[in-house]
């Protein structure tokens, strides 16, 4: 069942979304760095939560041990923050987290560059992200879900990547996964209809290569099969009269 908010629930979404923004465009770009840990990031972030009084949504999740994902090069989605994963020059570093305030969450992901990459990593990153605006200026009263998986799969497919098609966005609101799924592939006119305050986390997860991925044994962890990097952008997004509003970006509000 797709569950449509009230304005006073988007308005507190809203809030928590713009902690979650603060976090992962101003603060963690500075932490993001050749040497660092994905286990100091995750501390990081627990402190952060804490101190805005919110609580870590992924943490405990479906038994999720953590706070954050951090997934490097190859990964995904839902790699574990672990001490050993330290970045070095070069790397991509996807960091997917979710912060719950008064009841209500924001889910978010951005992907890093350490250092410099190549020419083709770089357009990688930089797609993915473009897909998840192209994808979320789809989120209009009146569209259909399929609008949204058709724009973010011809943009990516038109730049020569491949779109992952194992894992999805979804619902957000009181939980972290609620109706209706937001595949990143589609047909235009399919899926359910988009209606007034619906909101939505849409997240282009890209690989450079084919899009057939593995889970690691870890049962979380999941690569690309063939090994290429993977970016992976998020946005939770409220469905307005006015346009889709970006809730989690201090860079972009109303698209």
């Amino acid at each position: 069942m797709i569950i449509i908010k009230t304005d006073k629930e988007i308005e507190k979404m809203r809030r928590a979304g713009q902690r979650l923004a603060r976090l992962l465009d101003e603060l963690l770009p500075k932490i993001v760095k050749e040497g660092t840990s994905a286990e100091e990031i995750e501390l990081y972030v627990l402190k952060y939560v804490d101190e805005v009084g919110g609580i870590p949504t992924f943490k405990g999740y479906a038994e999720y041990p953590y706070a954050t994902n951090i997934s490097v090069n190859e990964e995904v989605v839902h790699g574990f923050p672990l001490k050993e994963k330290i970045f070095k020059y070069g790397d991509l570093v996807s960091v997917d987290c979710g912060i719950t305030l008064d009841g209500y969450v924001a889910d978010s992901a951005r992907t890093y560059i350490v250092g410099e990459v190549n020419e083709e990593e770089r357009k990688l990153v930089e797609a993915t992200k473009e897909s998840l605006l192209i994808g979320a200026k789809q989120a209009i009263i009146g569209n259909r879900i399929g609008d949204i998986g058709h724009a973010v799969q011809e943009y990516i497919e038109g730049q020569g990547f491949s779109v992952i098609r194992d894992f999805v966005g979804h619902g957000v609101g009181r939980k972290l996964h609620e109706d209706p799924q937001v595949p990143n592939y589609g047909k235009i006119g399919k899926g359910p209809k988009i209606r007034k305050n619906m909101t939505l986390a849409i997240e282009p997860m890209v690989a450079m290569g084919d899009w057939q991925v593995k889970i690691l044994d870890d049962g979380w962890t999941t690569i690309t099969r063939d090994g290429s990097k993977a970016a992976h952008f998020e946005y939770t997004v409220a469905v307005t009269e006015n346009g889709p509003e970006v809730l989690t970006s201090l860079e972009y509000n109303s698209l």
